[in-house]
């Protein structure tokens, strides 16, 4: 039987300046060290992505194209970079290793290159492995001429046909126009994201969050899956009819792109209750103003709060914000309805990412790069006669 054709978003996270970082330093605190990044950003891109492998310096992942939307995809490759630059910094803050690895491990960036297509599954010395034009194509983009260009720093590089297929904007989001030529495939046109223009965007925002100190009340719970499997099924507008009760959620984005600034609307029959999102905090928290279809209600200022469980799992917080004193008699009537919708909607969360755990399970996986010694106290000892 031939194998099936598929369809997926292919993305590569590589590491940039591997080549001189590990030539010169401590080879076994480099390659923890890379180690270390590796975890970060694959644990930060899955889901939606899964791994397909390890490449050196670079990891291999990819999502069917029925599990991701342009902005799922864009959120996932700029969280995966944020996550990826606090690692680095959390690891300068901590580690007082004076070794020439953890010395100059701040040089290290990432870039990341996407496309769309087709794709077959294949055994390779008893190993899955992905197959076809388009996963030439994504590895072939690897080796690009965006630094010329664009100069020498982080960046995602989306081939047209993955803006195409994911529903993105490019112009109206920011990303810039750019053309490879490319042997046997010829030019490619693409378009380039300024990761370092994201991370100083996150760093620098003003957030608007609801802090659980400052809450009139917080709902909790706790879920056995990862931060971003979470977030997806919570967050995303075709996913919330299957937990929430709604009909249906018709979302209107600001520039093409879910975030802050979009407004939805869940749907309840002729009924609707509306949403207007705040602030956008992939995949840590979002905070959003709710309007229910009822005579004399107050907008509701609330956020859902995402934290990673040292056992791999995540506790999610829902935070309302403290009413104004006129509105306290209406919050005082719906709150044990709040409560009780709540409970209901955390048990069928709770089965649906027991299912799709249940189905990623069924994906062979390759295995995660260990990171031994992480955060020495001590640098290296250089060999005989070289101290």
């Amino acid at each position: 039987m031939l194998p099936k054709t598929e369809s997926a978003c292919f993305a590569i996270a590589d590491i940039s300046g591997y080549t001189n970082f590990v030539a010169g330093v401590e080879l076994d605190h480099a390659q923890d060290i890379i180690a270390d990044i590796m975890d970060t950003l694959v644990k930060a891109l899955r889901p939606p992505f899964r791994l397909a492998k390890f490449e050196g310096d670079a990891a291999f992942v990819y999502a069917l194209a029925d599990k991701v939307d342009g902005s799922l995809l864009q959120d996932s490759i700029e969280a995966a970079y944020c996550a990826f630059r606090k690692r680095l910094r959390n690891i300068r803050q901590a580690n007082s290793c004076v070794c020439q690895a953890c010395s100059r491990m701040q040089s290290l960036d990432v870039k990341f290159v996407v496309h769309h297509g087709d794709f077959v599954r294949q055994k390779m010395a008893g190993r899955e492995e992905l197959a076809g034009r388009d996963v030439i194509l994504v590895h072939r983009l690897l080796k690009n001429e965006v630094s010329k260009t664009f100069g020498a720093h982080a960046y995602a590089l989306y081939s047209d046909a993955c803006v195409q297929a994911m529903g993105i904007d490019p112009k109206a989001q920011g990303l810039v126009e750019h053309v490879e030529t490319i042997d046997n495939f010829g030019e490619v046109k693409c378009w380039v994201s300024d990761l370092e223009r994201v991370w100083t965007r996150d760093s620098d925002t003003k957030r608007t969050v609801v802090q659980r100190a400052d809450a009139f009340a917080v709902i909790e719970t706790d879920f056995a899956a990862p931060r971003p499997a979470v977030w997806e099924l919570i967050t995303m507008p075709g996913n919330r009819p299957r937990w929430q009760g709604s009909d249906s959620v018709v979302e209107n984005t600001a520039k093409g792109r879910r975030g802050a600034g979009t407004q939805n609307h869940c749907m309840h029959g002729k009924d609707a209750i509306v949403e207007d999102i705040l602030d956008w905090r992939p995949f840590d928290s979002v905070t959003f103003t709710t309007l229910l279809p009822a005579p004399g209600a107050p907008k509701i200022l609330m956020g859902y709060a995402f934290e990673d469980r040292d056992d791999g799992g995540t506790h999610f917080e829902v935070r309302f914000a403290k009413p104004k004193p006129k509105d306290a008699p209406f919050f005082e009537h719906i709150w044990p309805n709040v409560q009780a919708k709540f409970a209901g909607e955390f048990e069928i969360l709770r089965g649906l990412l027991a299912d799709e755990a249940k189905a990623a399970a069924a994906v062979e996986k390759p295995p995660l790069p260990l990171s031994r010694m992480r955060f020495r106290a001590e640098p290296v000892p250089a060999p005989p006669g070289q101290a």
